[in-house]
């Protein structure tokens, strides 16, 4: 689907759902990946999540379009447009929009942690991301000395 496309499908819900139209622009935008759409106050646009469409497909997509336009045409209408207000949660209810869109599959995370630390002393572990000066620091529970160790490298035995 193309933004010409996006657009045209927006003022159909708008009119069908609204009995209103919507006469800004709205787009994909493909670097949205924690929200399904965004409605901005100062321009009237919405910008729609390019992952959200191919990942859940058009019934998903239409209820985040209509969570937009209830932001929109109550915006317009000065009338309460944030998610908190009332007249925003009872216009979402009437047109069947979702409240919060479905969460994306996350890629396989990489190891966690690359490092490991050691207490000299109770062999108690800590594991990091990041590498750090153990001379700096010591064991939380008993105050020794702390050795490093790089994940990929096993301890010397």
């Amino acid at each position: 689907m193309e933004d010409q496309e996006l657009q045209q499908w927006i003022e159909q819900i708008s009119l069908a759902s609204f009995g209103r139209p919507f006469v800004h622009k709205a787009r994909f935008n493909r670097r949205l990946r924690s929200t399904g759409g965004r409605y901005f106050t100062k321009s009237h646009d919405i910008e729609i999540s390019w992952m959200q469409w191919e990942t859940f497909g058009r019934d998903e997509i239409e209820k985040i379009i209509k969570h937009e336009l209830c932001h929109y045409h109550l915006h317009i209408l000065k009338r309460g447009y944030q998610h908190k207000d009332h007249d925003f949660k009872t216009l979402l209810a009437q047109v069947g929009g979702t409240r919060f869109c479905r969460s994306l599959p996350r890629p396989p995370q990489k190891q966690a942690f690359k490092y490991r630390l050691e207490c000299v002393n109770c062999k108690t572990e800590y594991f990091r991301k990041r590498k750090m000066d153990v001379r700096k620091y010591a064991c939380g529970n008993c105050k020794g000395k702390l050795k490093s160790y790089t994940l990929d490298l096993q301890p010397p035995s």
